[in-house]
């Protein structure tokens, strides 16, 4: 349930925090004073977009926190598997709005909106204006029929949704296929062509063109590497004054030193090693300087094979890698073209196959949905009744139609308010007041199968008067007992049976305000005359004195 509720510079409120009752919490206040702001605040903390206008004007951001107390619900591994922090039975969600951004946490910790949604799936179920529209739009009544038999046939339901999503990817499938199989023959014998082009040039790896320039330089610089690497050799080791000798004579003074002083020692052996070192080298010099010569036929045939090479990366990519990435697409292209008449059959037969699992999942969950749409539409008959809607006929129509992602079924919900009249679709025949009656019918009766903790309406009493207000805050006081309600009402009658009565007031001084006071004893009781007659005197006193006792 809904513990707390805190609000800090958001719409009209500086700040504001209500605690809430764990039965029924009602709101009320005249009308235009923002009696749906604290509703929409706790809906805004789920919400996936936020407008960035609910930021109080002058200030830098708008804060939201609920603190949820959970007494049902072992969330333990969520919180492990998401690194939020347990904190037992308490939950703290914060939304904070800013001009640039929106940052939804939980227990202090940054989380997606995934995360979130799956919060309010488990904690809070909002009766909203678009809810409304939503009850009344035949597309949406598959899912409220499915989620209320979702213990029975979920799992049914999940599997054949899966298997669906089989069929078509086999059926987008089998369309690659045949316009592959549509190809001209020409369309065909290019492919062919540029697969044999590239085959034909044998490239030997990605890097091939890089190591060809290396060598090319190499054989253009031929006669200049000839004549460095034998000045260089001539240099360290010829006959007259060279390095060789040198060192030498150094190595000899070295070693008569030692003689004298054995700490020198380690000196000559790296001066010896640096003598060895240099005679390698030496000798790798003269090998090179004299092996190296001109190949004019290796240079011929690296600029041909570079020609050839650059012309495939023209075409194909400006690299040898995306020639090589071409070479396997085209490929593969034509593997699906010459393969694709078996393919086709294959597939074919695979979505056959397929469509006839689904037939028979679907047959079976369509014969769920009837037996549950009867169960359902006698429940909402009987929650009408009580409603005082006596007369009132309520029927879930479970038609057959083409196989679709939901199974085999068309839902509608039909309803007669009259004796007179016969079944038509809710939208066109319901008013106000009965629509606000049907959907908490099934509010009632959805609450009373899930564990959801709190459920929230927005003026659910709209179109209602005199004793079906009476009827319907006997429902909801029932409905009550089992969950956390919070409720907008323009009803004494219902707001007479609160546990918890909030007022909502609006102020227009040099600035407006909106505050919100938690109503007691005579505080209350005005209040309550106040809706009932719509002005404070002696009689509507004593009728809502009357209706707190009652």
């Amino acid at each position: 349930m809904i513990k707390q509720l805190r609000i800090k510079d958001y719409i009209l409120i500086d700040e504001l925090i209500a605690n809430f009752h764990s039965g029924l919490n009602v709101i009320t206040g005249e009308t235009g004073a923002g009696k749906s702001i604290l509703i929409n605040a706790i809906d805004l903390v789920f919400a996936p977009r936020v407008p960035k206008e609910v930021i109080k004007t002058g200030t830098d951001k708008a804060v939201i926190e609920i603190v949820l107390e959970n007494t049902k619900h072992d969330l333990s591994k969520l919180f492990e598997e998401n690194g939020i922090d347990n904190f037992g039975s308490e939950i703290v969600i914060t939304k904070e709005i800013t001009a640039n951004s929106v940052r939804s946490r939980v227990n202090g910790s940054l989380v997606n909106q995934d995360f979130i949604k799956q919060l309010k799936n488990i904690f809070i179920d909002i009766h909203s204006q678009h809810q409304t529209y939503t009850i009344l739009q035949p597309k949406y009544h598959i899912a409220l029929l499915d989620n209320y038999a979702r213990t029975s046939y979920g799992d049914k339901l999940i599997s054949y949704r899966k298997k669906f999503q089989e069929y078509t990817n086999l059926q987008n499938k089998l369309q690659a296929l045949k316009s592959a199989s549509d190809m001209t023959e020409s369309q065909i014998e290019f492919l062919k062509f540029r697969i044999n082009e590239i085959e034909t040039a044998n490239i030997t790896s990605a890097d091939e063109d890089k190591q060809l320039a290396d060598e090319l330089e190499v054989l253009e610089n031929a006669e200049k590497l000839k004549e460095l690497t034998g000045t260089s050799y001539w240099a360290i080791n010829g006959d007259d004054g060279s390095v060789i000798e040198a060192l030498t004579r150094i190595k000899q003074n070295i070693s008569k030193a030692v003689s004298y002083d054995n700490s020198l020692e380690e000196v000559e052996q790296s001066f010896a090693d640096a003598v060895e070192n240099l005679k390698d080298c030496s000798g790798r010099l003269r090998d090179y300087s004299q092996n190296m010569s001109c190949d004019t036929e290796r240079l011929n045939q690296i600029q041909e094979r570079q020609f050839l090479l650059d012309k495939l990366k023209h075409k194909y990519g400006g690299t040898l890698e995306n020639v090589m990435k071409s070479y396997d697409e085209f490929s593969k292209e034509l593997n699906g073209i010459e393969f694709s008449a078996q393919n086709i059959e294959e597939t074919e037969k695979e979505i056959a196959e397929t469509r006839c699992e689904l037939e028979i999942m679907a047959q079976q969950i369509s014969e769920n949905r009837k037996n549950y749409a009867k169960v359902l539409s006698s429940l909402v008959c009987e929650k009408l009744e009580k409603l005082e809607l006596p007369k009132a006929r309520f029927e879930i129509s479970v038609k057959e139609k083409e196989l679709c992602p939901d199974g085999i079924d068309e839902v509608e919900f039909l309803i007669s308010t009259n004796v007179s009249e016969d079944l038509k679709p809710l939208a066109k025949v319901a008013s106000g007041g009965e629509i606000s009656r049907v959907m908490l019918a099934v509010k009632s009766i959805f609450a009373e199968s899930d564990d959801i903790n709190t459920v929230i309406f927005d003026e659910i009493d709209t179109g209602i008067s005199g004793k079906a207000s009476q009827s319907v805050a006997d429902e909801i006081v029932q409905l009550s007992e089992y969950h956390q309600i919070i409720l907008i009402t323009h009803q004494a009658i219902i707001a007479s049976k609160a546990d918890k009565h909030f007022y909502i007031k609006k102020s227009q001084n040099n600035e407006t305000k909106v505050d919100v006071y938690v109503l007691t004893g005579e505080n209350r009781v005005k209040a309550l005359a106040e809706l009932a007659g719509g002005e404070i005197n002696e009689q509507s006193v004593e009728f809502a004195k009357s209706l707190i006792l009652n």
